[in-house]
């Protein structure tokens, strides 16, 4: 097997399998030998143990993807998608590239063919390990992946099954490229959201394996702010001018729910949403610096941004919003969101004429500057009495509570009274009670099964 002549696609991660495989491939036929160049002992139980190794491996990797199938072909699929290399990083969401690359793409994926027709049989045989079938049809478990979520799971191996459909290296090659396109290459292409690490090693951009999956249609009311905020990222995606966008307002009327909703409506389109706390905006410029040449829209999301007097990291969040020499990439945005106006806590003493600092208006206009780079803010208020129950009339719907409508405006009431107020998150609340009161009928059994 020609996996040293890799060019492309020479160093994937998790290709240590890889290299082991294509080694007993190359090699399981020949003992007695006591030891080859490599290291490798090459008698029958040495070859034997380090083939149950690789099958131990690909079951482990079952576990930890969620891989189901031929889980070989599925580990060959794996390293190809998460490869980030200048072919699959230059097609991701564009599609076909131009240029010599292609030419030395196609020479990698020729080698991948080999190894996805690669007829495992005679190896079977000549070492006695039957137990290879089980990850020839592997059956996977209920039980949740650790790295991807059910969807991507799924759309890897799905893609491992057109590998085996494709004839030719060339019809290999077109199918990877599409893949690129329509959904990317690595952790940006398989995930929607992430978060933001720092460690010895520097500044790492983490998928968040679980995203609420809410769309904008499942939030009651609020037409007109999310109006304005779908208009604003339907132009960033689409690359237009779009502004930096400012959510505020009352507490739990909806404000972090649309973004995680622009996350879910907006994934197939290139967008990716960046979350990031206030104490982390000193590593904002190496986020941005780790973004700026990919080919998705980024939107970097704080929530609940808010500073006290004393706190300064608003400094940094100014410098990189507008004001540094380095210009903002143009696909990446900044979304907030927050109950304060303003962000910064404002005082009466930053208004009055007589006070230590002799510069009164400087002082207002510091507090304001950050605020004013955000093209576009948008309101969301507390619902009223009426708004308020006809949100907890629609949720009552979706969650198919069976309680007359009096009865459930009656206790909805009594709730907001002691559970914060009017506000949506109170009547999601709500309901979620109302529901978990309710005897586990065989429709709500087969609700939670899913």
């Amino acid at each position: 097997m020609r996996q040293k002549e890799l060019i492309v696609y020479r160093n994937p991660r998790d290709g240590e399998l890889l290299y082991d495989m294509a080694w007993l491939m190359k090699h399981y036929d020949e003992y007695p030998v006591n030891k080859n160049e490599e290291g490798r002992p090459r008698t029958l139980e040495g070859m034997k143990d380090l083939f149950y190794d690789c099958i131990h491996r690909l079951i482990e990797l079952a576990g930890r993807y969620g891989f189901h199938g031929n889980l070989w072909h599925c580990y060959l699929t794996n390293l190809m998608v998460n490869d980030e290399n200048s072919y699959s990083c230059g097609c991701e969401i564009r599609g076909k590239i131009e240029g010599t690359i292609n030419e030395a793409a196609l020479h990698d994926i020729v080698i991948f063919k080999e190894f996805f027709d690669y007829d495992f049989s005679d190896m079977v045989r000549e070492l006695k390990v039957p137990e290879f079938a089980l990850v020839q049809n592997y059956e996977s478990s209920s039980r949740e992946s650790k790295v991807y979520n059910t969807r991507i799971c799924a759309r890897i191996c799905e893609l491992a099954e057109k590998f085996c459909r494709d004839h030719t290296p060339e019809e290999m090659k077109d199918t990877l490229t599409e893949f690129y396109k329509e959904y990317g290459v690595g952790k940006f292409g398989l995930h929607k959201s992430f978060r933001v690490s720092h460690d010895a090693a520097g500044v790492h951009i983490d998928p968040i394996l679980n995203i609420t999956h809410v769309t904008l249609n499942e939030l009651v009311g609020y037409e007109i702010p999310k109006k304005k905020l779908t208009d604003n990222t339907d132009a960033f995606v689409a690359g237009r001018k779009a502004n930096n966008c400012l959510l505020f307002g009352d507490a739990g009327t909806g404000k972090s729910s649309c973004i995680k909703a622009i996350a879910n409506e907006y994934y197939d389109k290139g967008l990716r949403i960046i979350e990031i706390y206030k104490h982390q905006f000193q590593d904002l410029n190496d986020v941005i610096s780790q973004i700026k040449n990919r080919n998705y829209k980024f939107i970097i999301y704080m929530d609940d941004l808010s500073f006290e007097e004393f706190e300064i990291e608003y400094k940094y969040l100014k410098a990189v919003i507008e004001g540094g020499l380095e210009k903002k990439p143009e696909n990446v945005l900044i979304y907030a969101t927050s109950n304060r106006r303003h962000l910064i806590r404002e005082n009466y003493g930053d208004r009055e004429e007589i006070r230590e600092d002799m510069h009164t208006g400087d002082t207002v206009q510091e507090k304001l500057s950050l605020v004013s780079r955000f093209g576009v803010t948008i309101y969301f208020g507390a619902p009223d009495k009426k708004q308020f129950q006809n949100i907890v009339k629609v949720l009552a719907e979706r969650h198919k509570l069976d309680v007359p409508e009096k009865e459930l405006l009656l206790e909805a009431n009594r709730w907001e009274l002691s559970h914060g107020g009017l506000s949506g998150r109170s009547a999601q609340q709500f309901i979620d009670y109302m529901a978990g009161q309710l005897p586990d009928t065989e429709e709500n059994q087969c609700e939670k099964s899913h």
